[in-house]
């Protein structure tokens, strides 16, 4: 009852509720003290992700690295991987990127199929920080991680917007001539399959 709680305030955060999302999390937070890592786990991450949506990230923060700590202890990776995803999202440039890092080395880690999900979303956010970072090489990197993920996933969307994201860095590193041919098969490939360009 808790856990499923804390996923309706998640829903009422999503629809912009936040008094509402607040309001159900005021409900579940005098019952976290008897109940299992997972509820508990899910409060701190919708209550931080509340907060964000809100535009308080410094309300946030805590609350996400609270649920790193405590999913890490308690063995729920997939929850764990999600709250350092979360305090990524919360800070900037290299603290981003460290947040990042931890959860991609724990969901490549894990042997729960729930937070290996992540590694496509993580290798797409890492190679974005450091392309804002301005490491290019870096960046390519993380997004050929990211192909090769879609592609053993056999995810057909998140391979194309994979390769999209190494176009697009191979321009940032003047490769102009590999990304305009990268970027005019994934048209075609996208032509072919019926999709809008």
């Amino acid at each position: 009852r808790l856990e499923l709680l804390t996923q309706i305030a998640r829903c009422e955060g999503l629809q912009r509720r936040f008094a509402d999302a607040h309001d159900t999390l005021d409900t579940v937070e005098p019952l976290l003290a008897d109940a299992s890592p997972r509820p508990r786990l899910r409060y701190f991450l919708e209550r931080g992700r509340v907060w964000n949506s809100s535009g308080n990230p410094a309300e946030a923060r805590p609350l996400f690295a609270q649920a790193w700590e405590e999913g890490n202890s308690a063995g729920e990776d997939d929850l764990a991987v999600d709250a350092a995803h979360m305090v990524a999202i919360v800070e900037q440039g290299e603290a981003a990127l460290e947040w990042n890092e931890k959860a991609y080395q724990l969901a490549q880690q894990s042997s729960n199929p729930t937070a290996r999900r992540w590694i496509g979303s993580l290798t797409n956010n890492i190679g974005w920080t450091w392309h804002t970072l301005g490491d290019y090489d870096q960046a390519l990197r993380y997004f050929q991680r990211n192909v090769e993920w879609h592609t053993e996933m056999g995810s057909s969307e998140g391979l194309m917007i994979a390769q999209w994201c190494v176009a697009r860095t191979l321009r940032s590193l003047g490769r102009t001539e590999e990304a305009l041919a990268m970027q005019q098969q994934l048209q075609h490939d996208r032509t072919e399959r019926g999709l809008a360009p």
